[in-house]
């Protein structure tokens, strides 16, 4: 089965449509859980227009829209990777957004592109790419541990995105 790589996420600032939607290729949210206490996982997507940032249950309901029955090719998976792992791997240099002729397709952030701290300059593939053997089945101990200590961290299924949130400790 052929994969589509692009997938929509509804109230988007970038939609020219009424309901928001988006198809992206690929999209950074960052979900903030605070250490200790009983307050919901909260979600800061700079490109959502719900408000900033949106507990993880209705950003899930609203933009993800987990109910909304998608093309097989639409599948949607997360990569979930902590983000002090995040900061120290990922790198970009800004190759994605030229065209084959090395022109910008849009104009570029106007802060330095991002290198990893042993000097890659430019892994964002990596990070994009998900392999079938990298989703996992279940959310278990040993899935929320690797999310702490793995580069690309673990890929979930949009269907198990609150779960992993609730069974991770602050």
């Amino acid at each position: 089965m052929k994969r589509n790589r692009h997938i929509p996420l509804w109230h988007q600032k970038a939609s020219q449509r009424a309901d928001g939607v988006v198809l992206w290729d690929y999209h950074v949210i960052c979900v903030q859980r605070k250490k200790g206490g009983d307050s919901p996982c909260l979600v800061w997507d700079l490109d959502s227009s719900l408000p900033f940032p949106t507990p993880l249950a209705p950003y899930v309901s609203e933009t993800i829209q987990p109910s909304f029955q998608l093309f097989s090719e639409y599948q949607r998976f997360f990569r979930i990777v902590h983000a002090p792992v995040f900061l120290r791997c990922f790198a970009s240099d800004r190759r994605h957004m030229k065209d084959s002729a090395g022109n910008w397709i849009a104009q570029p952030p106007a802060y330095e592109p991002i290198v990893a701290e042993d000097k890659t300059e430019h892994n964002l593939n990596e990070y994009n790419e998900i392999r079938a053997a990298e989703v996992s089945v279940n959310v278990e101990p040993n899935l929320i541990n690797a999310v702490y200590t793995n580069k690309l961290g673990v890929v979930l299924c949009e269907n198990q995105l609150e779960e992993f949130f609730t069974q991770v400790s602050s």
